[in-house]
């Protein structure tokens, strides 16, 4: 599992006692292991030979004593592992959860999975399969004592320990590209089935089912194909390693039991070999079985490692004056995440702080691609934005975010109650919070809800009507007396009440001082702002005055 000095392995510092320790336990454990076999001796080669009941209960006094020690450091052992694993999810999930939002941001990916990839990491460091991997390097030791029983058997030992390794050498050449062929295609189905139950209700309503079944079906198939591959390959090498154990500890009882006969080794020496190629072997045997884990384990860390590398800690800026809501477009273009191909480029602009601006053009002309911008949704690929003369990327987040409102075109709540969400999940002022919904035109209507402003809204505000939850998501955006307002088309899902109550709210934002871009389709609301941007082809057509553009825009519909 290799890592980046910015990923996985720097946590992985901080877990190195814990490792210490568990090397330790594995070398106390696996040298305990010896005290079976040399029980075993001792019965056959100096009780059963002397007869003498002492010496039996002496020893049988020291190897229960010894073994229960054992089993006291194997459960050691396994709570520390438990601990480790614990303590790297404690040490990397905050990190993950802001490095999947800016990957998200950064280069479009989905990484739903980062959190599903770190379970598997830590399942795997606290489940059986790692103790395998663990014992194996004790091997060696266990084949150097029957090397020092007897030359031949250690060297039939070793021999099948070598055969045990190269099957577990081809049960990685033969499953990796199947596993990761799998884990990709398990990747696409999901994203698929997450797409559908997203536009169920449309899905449902034009009956398109069976037509979705059909695109996500051969994905799926393709995930059982390459399993079921997978799964063949690695029973038949875990049977073929499991027959050759077994084969090995016949051979070895043969061994032994030819130079017994030869007076070469006595019977205590051929039990006790046998007991311990055995258990030379079982780590080779029981990795072949746990390898599965092991490789998916594996591909876990290694695109948790590649998505904190890419998106490395950095400190927060200092702290700058409140901003005032000078915003500054300064030859600015931009590109959705992931790709290099602008949608806008060139566009230069000044809003004064409390100017109410309009931002209008034809579909696809790159007005929410403006508007994400402006926010910091989607980074410049080149030019800038400054807020209050700044780049937005040198305000500290935890002062941005208070001083940005947004309302995007696709209107999504987060699962939580209404005054949660329009306190943007943070220590709600519940004068603020009133302050925002009553700016919307909502105060009233929450009130007369059976749970006012503690109402649930459900996952994606399924509990809200449509136009109930742009108000919401309009009032988030109101929050807190923000400098900078973004409205992506606010107005799409209200009635006249609540067009005429967002107009007299971005009036009184303006009188406020507070800037206001406005994107809308709708002239009736432009009645509230005083100035006009015109998008084009993702170019800025014009900037001028609100009567000037709205009067040039009638004629030329007209025209």
């Amino acid at each position: 599992m290799s890592s980046s000095p910015d990923g996985l392995r720097e946590t992985a510092k901080k877990l190195v006692p814990a490792g210490i320790w568990v090397i330790v336990f594995s070398f106390l454990i696996n040298l305990l292991m010896l005290v079976p076999p040399l029980f075993m001796l001792q019965i056959f080669d100096r009780v059963l030979t002397s007869g003498s009941i002492p010496t039996l209960v002496t020893l049988s006094a020291m190897a229960v004593g010894l073994l229960i020690v054992l089993g006291l450091l194997e459960w050691t052992r396994k709570r520390v592992m438990v601990h480790a694993g614990v303590r790297l999810d404690t040490l990397v999930s905050e990190r993950l959860f802001h490095s999947g939002f800016a990957e998200s941001r950064r280069a479009g990916r989905e990484t739903e999975r980062i959190f599903e990839d770190l379970t598997q990491v830590r399942q795997f460091l606290t489940g059986a399969g790692i103790y395998a991997f663990l014992d194996a390097p004790w091997t060696p030791v266990f084949l150097a004592v029957l090397f020092a029983f007897a030359p031949l058997i250690g060297w039939a030992s070793l021999v099948a320990a070598v055969v045990l390794f190269v099957i577990a050498l081809i049960n990685e050449l033969a499953t990796r590209r199947a596993i990761a062929e799998a884990n990709t295609a398990h990747q696409t189905s999901t994203a698929q089935m997450r797409s559908h139950l997203r536009n169920v209700d449309a899905i449902s309503a034009m009956r398109i089912e069976p037509q979705l079944y059909e695109r996500w079906a051969p994905t799926h198939a393709q995930v059982l194909v390459r399993q079921a591959e997978a799964s063949k390959y690695s029973a038949a090498l875990t049977s073929a390693a499991k027959a050759l154990r077994l084969v090995a500890q016949v051979i070895i009882l043969g061994v032994g039991a030819w130079l017994v006969v030869g007076e070469q080794i006595t019977p205590g020496v051929m039990i006790a070999s046998s007991i311990i190629m055995a258990r030379a072997l079982a780590p080779i045997d029981q990795a072949i079985g746990a390898w599965r884990g092991f490789v998916v384990a594996r591909g876990a860390w290694r695109r948790l490692d590649e998505l904190l590398k890419d998106n490395p800690p950095g400190d927060d800026p200092m702290p700058l004056p409140a901003p005032k809501g000078l915003v500054q477009a300064e030859g600015l273009a931009v590109a959705p995440p992931g790709t290099r191909k602008p949608i806008i480029q060139g566009v230069n602009f000044t809003l004064n702080p409390g100017e109410a601006v309009g931002l209008v053009g034809p579909s696809a002309a790159g007005k929410s691609t403006l508007a994400r911008a402006l926010v910091g949704i989607w980074p410049p690929l080149a030019g800038n934005v400054r807020l209050d003369g700044a780049r937005l990327d040198q305000w500290p987040a935890t002062q941005l975010g208070p001083a940005l409102g947004y309302l995007p075109q696709e209107v999504e709540l987060l699962d939580g109650t209404i005054a949660e969400n329009i306190a943007r999940f943070g220590n709600a002022d519940s004068e603020a919070v009133i302050s925002a919904a009553t700016e919307a035109g909502l105060h009233e209507r929450i009130l007369q809800l059976p749970e006012g402003y503690e109402t649930p809204v459900g996952v994606n505000g399924h509990n809200l009507s449509a136009g109930m939850r742009q108000r919401v998501a309009l009032a988030r955006a109101l929050y807190g007396a923000p400098s900078l307002i973004v409205l992506d088309e606010p107005n799409s899902n209200l009635d006249q009440d609540g067009e005429r109550a967002l107009v007299e709210a971005i009036r009184a934002l303006s009188q406020r001082g507070q800037t206001v871009v406005l994107i809308s389709h709708r002239v009736a609301v432009l009645e509230a702002v005083q100035r006009v941007l015109v998008m084009r082809d993702g170019r800025l057509a014009a900037d001028d005055g609100r009567d000037a553009i709205l009067k040039r825009l009638t004629q030329g519909q007209n025209a």
